[in-house]
């Protein structure tokens, strides 16, 4: 990795090829460490079977605090849903969600993020990264004609 300060993603997985699980019945999170030029698989958060297909959780036990607080540190969770309730505890976290409507390639996942990184990132994550926010004024200030 370079000496730029990696973004920390997670992406919700159940066969940790591809994006294709909502938060609350991922078996796993795939989180990797996402730069302008690399990607580097950090660690996978395996929750085994915790609610079944219609989101029912298996017991009375809370099941999204504990992914919540292992996804401490990431910046961005991509998931196919996530319920208000769950997105909301997520956000507390300073984690931003971002739904993907079908299942696709955690490496496309991979390949989008890094050309954000290289575009202009949002507010949020130029913060995450520790970037300083672009002086748009500054780009101006040699071309005012009087």
């Amino acid at each position: 990795m370079s000496s730029e300060t990696p973004l920390k993603i997670a992406i919700a997985t159940n066969d940790m090829e591809h994006l294709d699980a909502h938060f609350g019945s991922a078996r796993k999170f795939a989180v990797y460490e996402v730069t302008t030029q690399a990607t580097r698989m950090v660690e996978v958060l395996d929750f085994g079977a915790v609610t079944d297909r219609q989101g029912r959780h298996a017991s009375v036990d809370d099941r999204i605090t504990p992914k919540v607080e292992a996804l401490s540190g990431c910046a961005l969770l991509f998931v196919l849903a996530i319920g208000g309730p769950s997105a909301a505890k997520v956000v507390r976290a300073g984690i931003h969600p971002i739904k993907r409507k079908d299942p696709q390639p955690i490496a496309e996942v991979l390949a989008q993020t890094r050309e954000m990184l290289n575009g202009t990132p949002p507010p949020f994550l130029r913060k995450a990264l520790g970037r300083p926010r672009p002086d748009f004024a500054a780009d101006d200030a040699g071309e005012i004609v009087e």
